[in-house]
């Protein structure tokens, strides 16, 4: 067993008892059923998670003061600037610089109760080809350890490739845990991680719907999107399977997005609404967290149709046509449903993005008679790809999503 596992009488540290990995807080297990977001804290914890992740420390004052008021910790990221941000990791000066500033972080809040562990950059992996990234992580992580000792480091990767794992594992020798962003990918974490040359525990820092990156697309290259109830249950499969406690390294996971933000759609990552009904992988979450299913439930829906096709069927539309929608959604608790609809212009979203997704605005005078689950759409007089949401609402802060990309041309291919 090396040192780092064998630190006794910190706040917060990391134990290996017969052959498991152990997160202990104040000397009691600790596996965390967290959340990474920035809002809606006291729904973490009305659904039974224990901590939040943040990517950044910015603001971290009120994220730990708020966390702390509802019982939960606080894995506290310091954002790390990323070679494919233009930061050049040759640059000793500008390393000094960045390695001052996290230090001056670190005394600033190495002592609020709600503090969990440090999360030493984001996917700095990702398009990385400077090797010395990994001398400015465990620098950062020495400088932790000296600083405040009774909280643990981590480093937050993208993707599971056992070379990069490796890297890790010989240049960062003061990184306590590896973390991963993971979501379709996540099947693989334990096999991936016994064929690496590391030892030590792991952490799931982001879970959640199978990535855009992961999915099919249409003939155009617009991703589809899973409906929120099989989101859900793509989330519960995947935690059963990847983060359940008996695996005996994992220390936990954080679902990705607790709220609502734009990330390829505004749907795709948001577990919540724009006004907060909440989706039905947030009742996975309060069921896998606490074993509790009793609750009124969101509503479930399967799929849309536009056209009398499926979105994988790759539908084109004429200008200025109208065409008719429907989706396929009911209610467990046989609550009654209300259906909004709304078409928004396609965004096109890289994954080495360095650029902030922007919500679009919705396409005007484009819905037109609605009745029950079905609606009449007028495709946009502007050429290009689209695509209609729904937003399924029962009247008990829930809501189900499903969405359909479509392309308008005068002249389509079939």
């Amino acid at each position: 067993m090396t040192e780092k596992y064998v630190r006794k009488g910190r706040k917060v540290e990391i134990v290996k008892q017969d052959d498991q990995f152990v997160l202990l807080r104040n000397g009691e297990p600790y596996f965390i059923k967290g959340a990474g977001g920035y809002t809606n804290f006291d729904k973490i914890k009305e659904n039974g998670g224990n901590s939040v992740r943040v990517w950044h420390a910015k603001n971290a004052q009120q994220v730990l003061d708020e966390a702390h008021k509802h019982g939960l910790t606080v894995t506290l990221g310091l954002w790390m600037a990323r070679e494919r941000e233009g930061f050049n990791y040759y640059d000793k000066k500008l390393v000094a610089q960045q390695l001052k500033e996290f230090r001056e972080v670190v005394h600033r809040y190495k002592d609020h109760p709600a503090l969990l562990m440090w999360g030493v950059g984001n996917e700095v992996n990702m398009d990385a080809t400077n090797s010395k990234v990994w001398d400015a992580v465990n620098e950062v992580a020495e400088m932790i350890h000296e600083v405040d000792p009774d909280h643990p480091t981590t480093t937050m990767l993208i993707g599971l490739r056992i070379k990069t794992i490796n890297l890790v594992t010989k240049e960062c020798p003061a990184i306590d845990v590896i973390s991963f962003n993971m979501f379709a990918n996540m099947k693989d974490v334990e096999k991936r991680i016994k064929l690496s040359n590391w030892k030590g525990p792991y952490l799931v820092s982001e879970f959640g719907a199978r990535g855009a990156w992961e999915t099919y697309t249409t003939l155009w290259d617009a991703p589809l999107e899973q409906t929120s109830s099989e989101k859900a249950s793509f989330v519960r499969e995947r935690y059963l399977q990847n983060i359940s406690p008996d695996i005996g390294r994992c220390i936990g996971g954080y679902v990705f997005f607790w709220g609502h933000k734009q990330e390829y759609t505004p749907t795709w990552f948001s577990l919540m609404s724009k006004t907060g009904e909440e989706t039905e992988t947030v009742d996975v979450m309060r069921e896998l967290w606490t074993g509790d299913t009793s609750g009124n439930k969101a509503p479930y829906v399967a799929y849309i149709q536009l056209k009398g096709s499926f979105d994988f069927q790759s539908v084109f539309l004429e200008p200025g046509q109208e065409y008719g929608a429907s989706v396929y959604a009911f209610d467990p608790d046989g609550d009654s449903l209300r259906v909004e609809w709304e078409v928004l212009p396609e965004t096109y979203r890289k994954l080495d993005s360095n650029s902030k997704d922007i919500l679009p605005n919705p396409v005007p005078n484009v819905i037109g008679e609605a009745s029950g689950k079905s609606v009449r759409v007028h495709a946009p007089k502007k050429e290009g790809p689209y695509r209609l949401y729904a937003y399924i609402y029962d009247g008990h802060n829930n809501v189900a999503t499903a969405n359909f990309p479509f392309y308008v041309s005068s002249n389509p291919p079939y």
